[in-house]
């Protein structure tokens, strides 16, 4: 037994090695955003952007979505608002009609989901207005609010030459509770570290959900949107990646979104992630690898994606399983049970500290009290761990998509004096 744990322990050994070594940008990244760089400006252009916004029964909370789009001080002559009310039963189709918006209603229970109801609303744009009277298209969810300068600020962009965009994405709702903190700390970490640094470095960022938006040129290439995994966001990114189209990403332009307020909707929710994220590993999982090793500039980029991805997180699953399989055949039953404690107790300790980066870093944006902000370090860990029992879950769940209920109806002037 003894050579065969011995042998175990340098494979494990050898394996943990690659996991630090793949993982290792993600430390890089934390610091990245320290090094100051000046930016060449480029003449902003006059881009006419169509919103697209999809929305399940959100009479709550759109209206201040299109309210806070009204208020942009980007020119209004070059913004055309488009909802697509799907499978509404209340009154989210009249409500955005109300503030100016051109609605189409979709009634479809078989194709559910964001992928397919943006797929039917840009082949109605398209059939109806025509794709060519617009330069660039922006999504968005119901539930967002947005800096008045965002698309202004967001504009940067396609008029540097990028094909698909997006900006940074903040939380209406982070003081709530110990959910609504720790996705917003995770979608701050997404934005000021990752994203930013990957701009300092010039590769491809990724786009995370919503406030991001892409060319007429990228659609035309695309034939439509014709992304329709459970992670519809996570498919985009895998795409333009393995075909050479690099996302830029604009710090200044700033988004608010909501958070679930339960346990149980953001088990929902992150559990659709997780198999969203299983099925786009699959499909793109060929064409990763094939960049991979063509070492152009996207190359990088793949390689982020593969160990974002479940092989990537299997990967280092797998390894971690089998150092402490070494370890409880090596060790007294009290000496595993240390070893499992230092990990759990280490694991915590790396999380928070990526909480109390983000935070120091991005105090002034994050809208909470000083209270709020302090205890969201300390809860961070906790639901960052609680994704290892829902991608568990996610492997042997038949899951569907099932829509977030929005309450939290918030003006961007009340937000502002948070």
């Amino acid at each position: 037994m003894a050579p065969l744990v011995e042998i175990l322990g340098i494979i494990s050994s050898i394996l943990m090695t690659l996991v630090s070594i793949f993982f290792l940008y993600q430390v890089v990244y934390l610091y990245i955003p320290l090094i100051r760089v000046r930016k060449k400006q480029v003449e902003a252009k006059d881009t006419r952007y169509a919103v697209l916004i999809a929305a399940r029964n959100e009479e709550m909370v759109l209206p201040h979505l299109l309210d806070s789009i009204k208020a942009q001080d980007y020119p209004s002559d070059l913004i055309d608002v488009f909802v697509v009310a799907d499978n509404c039963t209340d009154n989210t189709a009249q409500v955005a009609q109300a503030h100016g918006a051109k609605v189409f209603q979709r009634f479809n229970k078989q194709f559910v989901g964001k992928g397919y109801a943006m797929h039917y609303l840009l082949e109605q744009i398209k059939n109806q207005i025509g794709w060519d009277k617009y330069d660039a298209f922006l999504i968005f969810d119901a539930d967002n609010l947005l800096e008045p300068d965002y698309i202004r600020q967001l504009n940067r962009l396609p008029s540097e030459g990028y094909q698909a965009f997006c900006g940074y994405r903040n939380t209406k709702n982070f003081g709530t509770n110990w959910l609504t903190s720790g996705y917003g700390l995770w979608y701050l970490h997404e934005s000021s570290h990752m994203n930013r640094s990957r701009t300092i470095i010039k590769t491809g960022c990724h786009v995370n959900g919503t406030g991001f938006g892409f060319t007429r040129q990228l659609l035309e290439q695309l034939g439509g949107w014709n992304f329709f995994t459970l992670t519809e966001d996570i498919e985009f990114n895998n795409y333009c990646a393995s075909h050479g189209i690099k996302i830029g990403y604009c710090h200044d332009a700033v988004l608010y979104d909501e958070q679930p307020l339960t346990f149980g909707q953001s088990w929902k929710q992150r559990t659709r992630w997780a198999k969203g994220g299983m099925q786009v590993s699959f499909k793109y999982i060929g064409a990763l690898l094939r960049n991979l090793f063509r070492f152009k500039w996207n190359s990088y980029t793949c390689f982020e994606l593969m160990t974002l991805s479940f092989w990537g997180f299997g990967f280092a699953t797998f390894s971690s399983a089998l150092t402490l399989g070494v370890a409880a055949l090596s060790s007294t039953p009290l000496g595993f049970l240390f070893v499992i404690g230092s990990t759990i107790v280490g694991a915590y300790t790396a999380l928070a500290y990526v909480g109390l980066w983000t935070v120091i870093l991005e105090w002034k944006r994050i809208r909470a009290t000083t209270k709020e902000k302090i205890i969201s370090v300390f809860t961070f860990p906790f639901f960052m761990m609680t994704f290892a029992p829902i991608s568990i879950c996610a492997m042997f769940s038949k899951v569907k998509w099932d829509p977030i209920v929005h309450t939290v109806a918030i003006s961007s002037t009340e937000l502002a004096r948070k």
